[in-house]
């Protein structure tokens, strides 16, 4: 199976830039209900992920915090805690599977390492739930 079949396009996927601010970041995430996003550069290559914890561990190094001060910290100044690696668009499901099980989502790439979306885990445990649901209904006919 293609991994393609499980893509969430680029163009429906809440995403930032590393120049953003936390607080713009805070906000989107917040307004999505998003504990993670993928961060995207200039050139609309992957760069990593940023966390609700990757937030909060910056807020706990700060000692006088404000949401004020929040729109001066850049996404690119906050130390990310969690790698999330991306797959090849040609990768094989079982290079899929082993990065999602660590994962809530796994950024695809292309060639070039551009990003053109991500793979949500509950897409392919919602797809496995379908067959294991299948499966079950054939074998009580």
């Amino acid at each position: 199976m293609n991994i393609a079949f499980f893509l969430t396009p680029k163009s429906e996927v809440i995403y930032e830039l590393p120049g953003s601010t936390m607080r713009q970041a805070l906000e989107r995430m917040e307004y999505h209900r998003y504990t993670a996003v993928p961060l995207i550069d200039e050139d609309g290559r992957y760069v990593g992920t940023l966390t609700e914890g990757d937030m909060l561990w910056k807020l706990k190094g700060m000692s006088d915090f404000s949401l004020k001060e929040a729109n001066k910290i850049l996404i690119k100044d906050i130390p990310k805690r969690i790698i999330n690696k991306p797959v090849s668009i040609n990768a094989n499901i079982e290079d899929l599977l082993t990065l999602a099980e660590n994962q809530n989502f796994v950024p695809v790439i292309d060639d070039q390492g551009v990003f053109i979306g991500i793979i949500k885990r509950s897409d392919i445990i919602q797809y496995c739930h379908r067959l294991i649901i299948d499966k079950s209904a054939k074998n009580e006919t």
